[in-house]
């Protein structure tokens, strides 16, 4: 299948299975949560078009999920900028080591970042907003003034957020595939084996995967997730080796470790705080 024209069949199959599930609840939002949720998959949809063309482009599945998870380092920076949340130290400590990984994973190339490679990292920074929007929807926010509470931005649901961001991300990804890739014979190669796969991961990779990355982050006061949430890209790598026999060359593995390394740097405290609190149960 053509690449965005799979993005949008399975966010698409996805949204639509959850706001089936979820239509009641859906019914009763507000036009402020409608607005939130629309944002957010519109955000999200931007970045699963650069990800999965970088994925279509031929970078491995490890050099991808490692470029892909640079969106937890340049996440709390985005949100210092935009909504003026405060960044701590180990924020700004961990771009440079993920500089640094970046560079090691352009010296296969002769110190150039491979197309693919771009894709995954323009795909990072709309994750990062992502995230982020993701968060703001799902918790109550207080909108403040100089001196007082303006207003009370009420959270959306998280069925109803994950099923409304998805459908946005199908509709919107589903517009640029009409108007840049070519549908013909995609009909007749249609296989069992291709529906099995878009079906698996519609309802499996996209609406289970998403609802509970939802979920979980409405529950922001808890570090545990955050911190299993930074080695997904070891997931990655181990999954890409076991499944398709990749291997990464001695330039990507010392990129994708010094990558692992800021990510572990920028969640530091909270990784202390895992283990401080593990001992003291």
């Amino acid at each position: 299948m053509p690449p965005l024209l799979f993005i949008s069949s399975r966010f698409i199959l996805a949204g639509i299975v959850l706001s089936i599930v979820g239509f009641r609840q859906i019914k009763l939002l507000n036009w402020h949560q409608y607005k939130q949720a629309i944002a957010v998959g519109s955000v999200f949809a931007v970045g699963m078009c650069f990800w999965i063309m970088g994925l279509y482009s031929g970078v491995s599945l490890s050099v991808g999920g490692f470029l892909t998870s640079l969106a937890v380092v340049i996440s709390p920076a985005l949100a210092r900028v935009l909504f003026k949340e405060a960044a701590p130290f180990t924020t700004w400590l961990s771009m440079p080591v993920a500089a640094i990984g970046l560079g090691f994973l352009s010296l296969n190339s002769g110190i150039e970042i491979e197309t693919g490679q771009l894709f995954f990292i323009a795909a990072s920074f709309f994750f990062a907003l992502f995230f982020i929007l993701n968060t703001r929807a799902a918790n109550h926010r207080e909108i403040g003034g100089l001196d007082e509470v303006i207003d009370i931005s009420e959270k959306v649901p998280t069925l109803s957020l994950t099923a409304i961001t998805l459908l946005t991300v199908g509709v919107l990804s589903g517009c640029l595939s009409f108007a840049m890739e070519e549908w013909d014979g995609v009909v007749e190669s249609l296989t069992v084996d291709l529906l099995a796969w878009v079906l698996a991961s519609a309802f499996i990779g996209t609406a289970a995967r998403f609802f509970i990355q939802t979920h979980a982050q409405s529950l922001s006061s808890s570090s545990h997730g955050v911190v299993i949430m930074v080695v997904e890209p070891i997931w990655t790598a181990l999954l890409a080796a076991a499944w398709f026999g990749e291997r990464l060359s001695g330039h990507e593995l010392i990129g994708c470790s010094i990558i692992f390394v800021a990510l572990i740097i920028i969640r530091w405290s909270m990784i202390l705080n895992v283990f401080k609190s593990s001992k003291a149960s």
